[in-house]
């Protein structure tokens, strides 16, 4: 037991290299962690870890699909929801059925539901990687929400169907209008529990007196109760922790304290990047086990149906979102659509923002080794669906994932949603905060503000942030680093460095309690914090 916790301390060690090795070179980590996975699995150190798919769906689902609701924005996800259900539902079940076809008819022994199972596999794209290339490469923030947005329902649907699959080929029955029908029974449920157990926490939340440290450790418990409830009574575990995350995400400031907000964004994201690169890593080091169970198989066969399958995937995605843009500009004359007009861009974009990822390795691992109760008959291409699976994740999250931003880049889209850039709407923002405040104490606290210095030194503050949006609006927000504003900004940094070292030497005389101090730091921590904010990207110093 010792030996298995090491060895994933030594995991975590790896990670934290790779990812800063893919900083380095400028590439999503998800693609570095996979492929340095890779090279682990020849080594005999970590030959030996496998994936446990109950561990991936149980352990690590549910908290990475609460983070992801928590961090969308129901604006965004409201304003592309048809786009949005379209690709987590009808697209998949289209993708599904084109897999099953291809595969019936060129790989031997595959049948019909065979090849539905596989599709349901391999059907949801992964949006970490996807999400994280588009950031880091500034693409549109529309397609970005598209994609994040898909990535919270594609998983449930997919996995529904691979359930329908699994057991039309262990029964050997399959009646149409009764998969059907369950096929919203246990969407519609999903999302019912997902709700109802989103509402009991909130009220806990709400009425108890909590703690930051209680509402942190609630938040890690609430994606697990989603999570069981649903799947106990054969339902979608990942709607309920998706539509449950999303609930309680838009009512956040109503449930939580400041405190609470802010120490609970700082814990999640560290735990979600520790439980993604995990997952990014251990993809890659499966890929021993799963050749070794390919039997009589050659591998070159095997590989050549893993890039079939690969490119069947990639284009009928494309072939799905240009079908899509079509649709919408047919609708568009009947209903309110968010866009009238795509374009021929953002479909090539997003279709070729399809990498597959863990969701698709963990269904796969979990088909059963035995079609029955006695352990007598084996699955039918277990082995195979298992290494077409792995080629599929590798293809796609390497070729795709490595020249998307090539892609992003050489389209050179724009986001006809966000006429206003980022720099100009922190401006407004900040400049509309600093005016309403000044109208507040003018109108409220006049007399204090002349007899009060705390609150005459809070008016000069903020007339001054006031003074400073406002001249910003005439600069060109391009980085200059002759422009006064940005020079008050670099020599405020480096007075920061200068009250840290401060704290740092007060902190090593007795007289001092070390907790104050530390107070201050974060204080001064907060203050860069701002500062960096309003610096363009490439000016950012470490």
């Amino acid at each position: 037991m010792e030996n298995v916790y090491i060895e994933y301390i030594y995991l975590i060690l790896i990670i934290l290299g790779l990812v800063m090795l893919a900083q380095r070179l400028k590439v999503s980590y998800p693609i570095v962690l996979v492929l340095g996975g890779l090279v682990l699995s020849f080594t005999d150190g970590f030959s030996s870890i496998t994936i446990n798919p109950g561990m991936i769906f149980f352990i690590f689902l549910p908290p990475l699909l609460y983070e992801a609701a928590w961090q969308t924005s129901w604006k965004e996800f409201w304003r592309w929801r048809r786009v949005i259900t379209s690709f987590a539902f009808p697209i998949v079940i289209v993708t599904s059925f084109v897999v099953a076809l291809i595969s019936q008819a060129f790989i031997p022994g595959f049948t019909l539901a065979l090849g539905f199972l596989l599709g349901g596999i391999i059907s949801p794209p992964d949006a970490i990687s996807a999400t994280s290339i588009m950031r880091s490469v500034k693409a549109p923030k529309s397609l970005v929400s598209i994609v994040e947005g898909e990535s919270l329902m594609n998983d449930a649907s997919s996995l529904i169907v691979f359930r329908f699959a699994l057991i039309a080929i262990t029964t050997g029955q399959f009646v149409f209008q009764e998969a059907v029908a369950n096929f919203f029974v246990v969407i519609i449920m999903g999302i019912a529990v997902g709700l109802a157990v989103a509402f009991g926490f909130y009220n806990i939340h709400r009425r108890l007196p909590t703690t930051p440290s209680i509402d942190i450790v609630l938040s890690f418990v609430t994606p697990y109760c989603m999570y069981y409830f649903a799947e106990r009574f054969h339902f979608s575990g990942v709607l309920a922790v998706v539509s449950g995350g999303l609930f309680l995400s838009i009512r956040r400031e109503k449930m939580l304290s400041h405190l609470s907000r802010v120490q609970s964004t700082n814990v999640w994201s560290t735990v979600g990047f520790v439980l993604n690169g995990l997952i990014f890593l251990l993809i890659g080091l499966q890929l021993p086990g799963i050749v070794k169970q390919l039997g009589g198989l050659s591998l070159s066969t095997a590989i050549g149906y893993g890039l079939l399958i690969s490119g069947v995937l990639i284009v009928t995605r494309l072939l799905c979102t240009f079908g899509a843009v079509l649709f919408t500009r047919f609708m568009s004359h009947f209903i309110t659509v968010a866009d009238r007009n795509p374009g021929w861009k953002a479909p090539i974009l997003f279709g070729w923002a399809g990498m597959r990822g863990v969701v698709s390795l963990a269904a796969a691992l979990s088909i059963p080794v035995y079609i029955d109760n006695d352990q007598t008959v084996l699955f039918p291409q277990r082995n195979l669906i298992l290494f077409i699976t792995f080629i599929v994740i590798l293809v796609t999250l390497v070729f795709q994932g490595l020249t998307l931003p090539w892609l992003i880049r050489k389209l050179k889209m724009e986001d006809r949603f966000s006429p206003i850039s980022p720099e100009k709407q922190e401006m407004i923002i900040q400049k509309k905060i600093a005016h309403q405040s000044l109208l507040f104490l003018e109108e409220r606290y006049k007399e204090e503000v002349m007899t009060n210095e705390h609150v005459g030194n809070l008016k000069a503050r903020l007339s001054s942030s006031l003074s400073y949006f406002t001249s910003s609006f005439e600069n060109e927000p391009a980085y200059d680093d002759s422009n006064p504003m940005k020079r008050y900004q670099h020599i405020s940094l480096e007075m920061l460095d200068k009250q840290r070292e401060l704290l740092h030497q007060m902190n090593h005389r007795s007289e001092f309690d070390e907790e104050i101090i530390r107070k201050h730091l974060s204080l001064l921590d907060l203050e860069e914090t701002k500062l960096r904010e309003k610096l363009p990207q490439d000016a950012h110093v470490k």
